[in-house]
């Protein structure tokens, strides 16, 4: 991965208005070395193209390895839930002896990268080195001498004889108290005609009176608990009890003792494999980071962008995945777009109900993902690996800082002007709108010079006919309702509410973008969409003049 961080490739404006934040918020890793990944990732730039290259390769091989094992996947993200950050508990090794939980983290860590290395190793042909953990078995033998593989911890009787020794007697003590208890209760029970529970307790409802005085006048009986109605005695302890207790306690500290000194050496154990398990924990990381980008891939048929050496971005049949996922989600259809880019400035024109701005955060959409190393939302696209990329759209009005949209246009755009270098992206939506048409034209012809001249991919939506001319600048138009038969839209809107027609004005809208020859004059859509919303004919008529 590029590790260049002298300027970042696109601020946090362009990614949000483009859709990237959006979308790589919606890849989610599931443990926290796949979200490490995702938090720390940077984008690759130019002179990195072999190095991208090789990740798609890689992440080709296991989205065949996701599109034909569905199964198996799920096997992998179930382990892959279960996995912890352990960061700290294996900091903690060198200097601190680990505690039962954090032995068992490590334990289960090592049963779970077992089962995802072996679906891997079993389903793949040859595991990507990103996707390859390094052995780890030896450490699993320790951490579990018995051989079970379940997850749980215990320090086992395995792991020491002097343990099992002492647990055993330990064993056998417990045995003996109950034994002496047993005798004792016998005897109260045979001399005294009352029954007790196999617990040693005698429950004496306080309304009983002899019962209570007997069991109260008895050594060999104490009170142990009482509620409103009953008082409970158990059998008091009596000297071999209380020698059982003190060979009891003493066999429990001992016991402390070899458990400290097996976790002690079971800490140590952890130590010696720490950079093994560190390593793990990353390669866990690119796994889960790539696996969700696969998945995501998948589920959007998306595909694997061509990396260009030249600086150029060509789609085919494109789309918007925001745009996408809410036009589904209202059962509707994305219009793909193609288009094919290179240095100079490409001006788009068209109706505001066009889609020219959908297609222009489409556009940098694809590219951005793909310096991100993502699979992209095309048929094809091939795509030229950019310096710097920063797009220009909405209203960036600031009252606080008493600026109009136009003056904070013009400071965005000065931003631009002194960030950009070879091999930018710079996209700018309705540029110099805010402004008087007659001022607005003319800033707009001298920006598409200015950037016409640079190895920039310009991209620049504008109402102004004819603002974009000279060499490296051309023409693009929203195909909008070019060859829409007007008395079949016309009849259809007729009966249609306000809301109702927006809607099947947009059925019929193309989104294709399509070049426009030079001389010729851009459609008038927008007197085409006044028209079929019902603005007058002589105020469609008046305003067609003023346009010859």
């Amino acid at each position: 991965m590029s590790t260049t961080t002298v300027k970042l490739l696109a601020n946090t404006r362009s990614r949000t208005e483009v859709g990237l934040e959006a979308v790589m918020s919606d890849m989610s890793p599931h443990t926290s070395y796949g979200e490490k990944k995702k938090k720390e990732f940077r984008p690759y730039r130019p002179g990195s193209e072999a190095e991208l290259r090789a990740a798609y390769d890689d992440m080709d091989i296991l989205r065949k390895f996701a599109e034909e094992n569905k199964s198996l996947v799920d096997d992998v993200l179930v382990n892959m839930c279960g996995i912890k950050e352990m960061s700290g508990t294996l900091s903690r090794s060198e200097t601190t002896v680990l505690s039962i939980v954090e032995l068992f983290e490590v334990k289960a860590f090592l049963l779970r990268t077992k089962r995802i290395s072996t679906v891997l190793e079993e389903s793949m042909a040859k595991v990507p080195e990103r996707y390859r953990l390094v052995e780890t078995t030896r450490l699993l033998d320790i951490l579990d001498p018995s051989g079970e593989r379940i997850d749980t911890f215990y320090i086992y009787d395995a792991f020491s004889p002097v343990l099992g020794e002492l647990r055993k007697e330990k064993r056998q003590l417990e045995i003996d108290m109950r034994k002496a208890q047993k005798a004792v209760r016998q005897m109260l029970e045979q001399q005294h005609g009352f029954r007790m529970t196999p617990k040693c307790e005698l429950m004496v409802p306080k309304a009983n009176k002899g019962l209570m005085e007997l069991a109260e006048s008895l050594k060999e009986l104490q009170r142990s608990d009482e509620d409103y109605m009953t008082v409970v005695f158990t059998v008091a302890p009596n000297e071999e009890m209380y020698e059982i207790e003190k060979r009891s306690e003493d066999l429990n500290g001992r016991i402390e003792e070899e458990e400290y000194r097996i976790c002690e050496k079971l800490t140590k154990d952890v130590a010696y494999y720490k950079d093994k398990l560190e390593h793990n924990c990353s390669v866990i990381g690119n796994l889960d980071w790539d696996l969700a980008k696969v998945l995501y891939a998948i589920e959007r048929n998306c595909t694997r962008p061509e990396i260009a050496e030249e600086h150029i971005i060509e789609i085919e049949e494109g789309r918007n995945l925001v745009v996408e996922s809410v036009l589904r989600s209202k059962g509707g259809e994305y219009c793909p777009v193609s288009v094919k880019l290179e240095d100079g400035v490409c001006a788009v024109t068209g109706a505001n109900m066009g889609g020219k701005t959908v297609s222009i955060k489409m556009i940098t959409q694809i590219a951005l993902l793909t310096q991100y190393a993502m699979y992209v939302p095309a048929k094809r696209a091939c795509v030229g690996l950019s310096d710097f990329v920063q797009v220009l759209i909405g209203d960036s009005q600031n009252i606080q800082r008493g600026l109009s949209s136009f003056g904070s246009e013009m400071e965005e755009l000065r931003e631009i002007l002194d960030n950009a270098r070879d091999r930018s992206i710079i996209v700018i939506d309705e540029i110099a709108s805010g402004t008087n048409p007659a001022e607005g034209l003319a800033l707009t012809k001298s920006f598409i010079k200015y950037f016409s001249g640079k190895p920039y991919i310009t991209i620049i939506t504008t109402h102004f006919d004819h603002a974009a001319v000279g060499s490296h600048v051309h023409n693009l138009q929203v195909k909008g309702l070019s060859g829409v038969d007007f008395d079949k839209l016309e009849r259809e809107l007729t009966y249609a509410n306000r809301k109702e027609r927006i809607g099947i004005i947009g059925k019929y809208m193309d989104y294709h973008l399509v070049p426009i020859e030079d001389g010729s004059a851009a459609p008038r859509e927008a007197l085409n969409i006044a028209k079929i919303l019902g603005v007058y004919d002589e105020i469609i008529d008046e305003a067609k003049g003023y346009l010859i």
